[in-house]
């Protein structure tokens, strides 16, 4: 049986806008209470400007049920064109790893980190802890 939060990050990778790198990724964010909010990658001509699946679905989620009340992330992504064949689990950049330790500490746990290739296989399973050590904090 799938998860449905990261079903819900396979609906949000095929929404993605990505036509610079074809590098399509998707994110999906839960509460304590289940509610879900998802976001993807919006690629820009000017670079920098580009937004992650994972700040934007973080975004939504404050919108939706503040960032005190999440408590698992997934994360699923790869190539457009990638097929059927298996890719590696796609894990968060390091400025998404310190979004998600800034929403680990208002809520007070430990993040749950679900990551899969960009058909929803190869699972990798990790916490924001692992992720990023250490993290700076106010």
């Amino acid at each position: 049986m799938s998860d449905p939060l990261v079903e819900a990050a396979l609906a949000a990778r095929d929404r993605a806008h990505a036509p610079y790198s074809r590098f399509h990724v998707g994110c999906a964010v839960e509460s304590v209470d289940g509610e879900v909010a998802v976001g993807a990658n919006m690629e820009n001509a000017c670079y920098r400007l580009g937004v992650c699946a994972e700040q934007s679905a973080l975004a939504a989620a404050q919108q939706a049920f503040g960032l005190e009340n999440v408590a698992r992330i997934a994360v699923v992504g790869g190539f457009a064109d990638a097929g059927e064949e298996p890719g590696d689990a796609v894990m968060p950049c390091g400025g998404c790893r310190q979004a998600i330790a800034e929403a680990a500490q208002l809520s007070g746990r430990n993040i749950a980190v679900i990551c899969h290739d960009h058909r929803g296989r190869n699972p990798a399973e990790t916490d924001i802890a692992t992720l990023l050590p250490a993290a700076f904090s106010l």
